[in-house]
């Protein structure tokens, strides 16, 4: 599905059935150098299950249009004209690694677009290491293969896959590669010095007003359990109930354990949403 959004074509993958906005609307946002294809075993379910699913590529990754944006709060601003777009005024939003940030900063600063929001691989702050941003930077291929490593735990090492004929680590690192030669020059550092300039995740968890879902990988080695913890404080505080989910995975969720992820998504997102204060 094209929709144009601030004047230029973006790109949003709806599970295999129309989107319908009078359905549920759930929104999937990817991470770091990757599109919408890595929420496509959870969103054809979401599709097929009662939702209006919108799985975007966010500017200059794969179908939507560039250049890739430099902030978090500016991509969240994006998403917010995506929903006007496609004519949605409230969703369940669901991001990961840098995703959740985007996520995060769309419902603290939009609260009342947000009927839920559920946060995938996520912390605050999330710091990128001065190493990999200059290894993305002036080395891509180098920062793909490490990330790509580093996102799957030994569970998805061949041939201990969740289904026969998947090879995740390779999977992964094509799309990262498919991504890179389809975008513009240094788009992978362009993403994690997003990331990393990010400062107002606590500041927007106390303006959040929809309930809370973190879904963490236990060995997730890019953004450990324990990253999450102080975001998840700040949500108490600010009285929104919230909940962590743990996993048996790594960083890459979706793919490493797709049904476990599913249900966690699906479960949450199904509930009814909680009154605007």
């Amino acid at each position: 599905m094209i929709l144009t959004v601030q004047g230029k074509p973006a790109y949003a993958y709806t599970g295999g059935k129309a989107f319908d906005a009078n359905l549920p609307t759930a929104v999937f946002i990817h991470g770091a150098e990757h599109d919408h294809s890595v929420w496509a075993l959870q969103t054809r379910y979401f599709a097929h299950h009662g939702f209006g699913v919108l799985a975007v590529d966010l500017p200059g990754h794969r179908r939507s249009a560039g250049p890739a944006m430099t902030t978090v709060p500016a991509m969240a601003d994006w998403l917010a004209a995506l929903l006007d777009a496609a004519g949605v005024q409230r969703a369940f939003v669901a991001g990961h690694s840098m995703g959740s940030l985007i996520a995060l900063d769309f419902a603290g600063r939009y609260p009342e677009r947000a009927t839920h929001l559920a946060l995938l691989a996520t912390a605050i702050p999330m710091a990128v290491s001065d190493a990999l941003l200059d290894a993305a930077l002036h080395r891509e291929p180098e920062a793909i293969a490490m990330v790509n490593q580093w996102s799957h735990s030994t569970f998805a090492a061949k041939p201990s896959c969740p289904g026969p004929g998947f090879w995740l680590h390779g999977m992964n690192q094509r799309l990262m590669e498919r991504v890179s030669a389809s975008g513009e020059p240094n788009l992978f550092h362009t993403d994690f010095a997003a990331c990393n300039s990010y400062a107002d995740g606590l500041d927007r968890a106390a303006q959040v007003r929809c309930a809370v879902r973190l879904i963490v990988g236990r060995r997730d080695a890019m953004t450990p359990p324990r990253a999450a913890k102080a975001l998840a404080g700040a949500l108490a505080q600010a009285g929104v109930p919230v909940d962590t989910v743990t996993l048996e995975t790594g960083h890459a969720l979706m793919s490493e354990q797709p049904d476990a992820t599913l249900d966690a998504l699906f479960d949450f997102a199904s509930r009814a949403p909680r009154e605007v204060q």
